[in-house]
């Protein structure tokens, strides 16, 4: 799914959620966030595997769909913070029941792997 269908109106709901989680660490990100504040560099340590440019793209993605707030604190270094808006928790919230529907299935590929 491209970039520019999160601003799409003609979507199926699950269409409109998708696109604004889809790529590989949007939800992560929103994983992240549920438990509070976070900096950037804050961040990259929990998610080893993104680079600077991933990271900063995908939360100003995701602050451009409302789902984050980014305040930047006026003092030398500056120091910017990223929390969930109401619209990231609500969507977090939503994405639970997926994320217990994966986990069940990674459980149940384990098992098969194991009896194969």
């Amino acid at each position: 799914m491209t970039r520019g269908r999160a601003r799409e109106t003609d979507l199926c709901g699950v269409s409109a959620a998708v696109a604004v989680i889809d790529g590989k660490w949007k939800t992560w990100l929103l994983w992240l966030l549920e438990s509070g504040p976070r900096r950037p560099g804050e961040l990259r340590r929990e998610i080893p595997a993104i680079s600077e440019k991933m990271l900063t793209q995908a939360l100003r993605e995701m602050e451009s769909d409302g789902l984050v707030h980014r305040e930047v604190h006026d003092v030398v270094p500056p120091k910017t913070v990223y929390t969930l808006t109401d619209e990231g928790r609500i969507l977090s919230e939503a994405l639970a029941p997926l994320s217990d529907w994966g986990h069940r299935r990674i459980e149940r590929l384990v098992a098969e792997r194991a009896a194969s």
